[in-house]
């Protein structure tokens, strides 16, 4: 974990943290919420270990992958309507992941900054944030309009870094659970480190080409050295 000692701002460092699966520990729901919507279909459930092998962004392409075809326009605001329905009623059974709370502290401590960029809608995001009684810690938080579910997260986090102001990319480590985390922060300049105890299996967050760790303290810790 990142030492207490605070450091000079100029070699401070930045992480944007990736909500589902990486701060919050809620793959279960998730799950959950996607099978509500394959039953939509009458299309038979999907284990977690299926999800975390099958699912990419664009999420309509997940949708496809295990559908077995393309969806139209209406079926798709259908599917994410049950999804987004079902999610927002079980989402307080979900907790922050183990030692992401005393992270943030840590890594404020120290000196840095850090700032929270999802595909979760922002109308349901922050209050749950809130709500954790994790707000503080963050610069900014920004969740999407409901585009970034279909688009993936890139033009979303280069907007999210120019709100930010002077944070140098070079400076800026992104920690998620998913292939389209990386693909994000390589949109922007950014470094990435993905945690494997989210949304995907290790073996597909390796098709990356970036780090790949097990807790979210090797990600900490990993993302003080990439910023370095």
């Amino acid at each position: 974990m990142v030492s207490d000692t605070q450091i000079p701002a100029s070699r401070s460092a930045h992480i944007v943290w990736d909500w589902n699966g990486t701060l919050l520990h809620d793959t279960d729901v998730v799950v959950e919420s996607v099978n509500a919507c394959l039953a939509v279909f009458e299309a038979p459930p999907i284990t977690v270990e299926r999800y975390r092998e099958e699912y990419r962004i664009p999420i309509p392409d997940f949708y496809r992958q295990l559908l077995g075809r393309e969806l139209s326009e209406p079926e798709w605001l259908r599917l994410d309507a049950a999804f987004q329905s079902h999610y927002a009623t079980h989402a307080a059974r979900a907790a922050l992941t183990e030692g992401a709370a005393d992270l943030l502290v840590s890594w404020r401590g120290a000196g840095h900054t850090q700032s929270l960029c999802s595909l979760a809608l922002h109308d349901q995001l922050t209050p749950l944030v809130s709500r954790m009684g994790i707000a503080g810690h963050f610069t900014r938080v920004d969740g999407s309009t409901g585009e970034g579910n279909r688009l993936g997260k890139a033009e979303q986090m280069a907007r999210h870094l120019a709100a930010l102001g002077a944070v140098p990319p070079s400076r800026t480590v992104v920690i998620g659970d998913a292939v389209d985390d990386a693909r994000a922060a390589a949109h922007i300049g950014a470094h990435a480190v993905l945690y494997t105890g989210g949304s995907h299996s290790r073996r597909s967050l390796q098709r990356a080409g970036v780090p790949v760790v097990d807790t979210l303290a090797e990600a900490v810790d990993l993302a003080a050295e990439l910023a370095a």
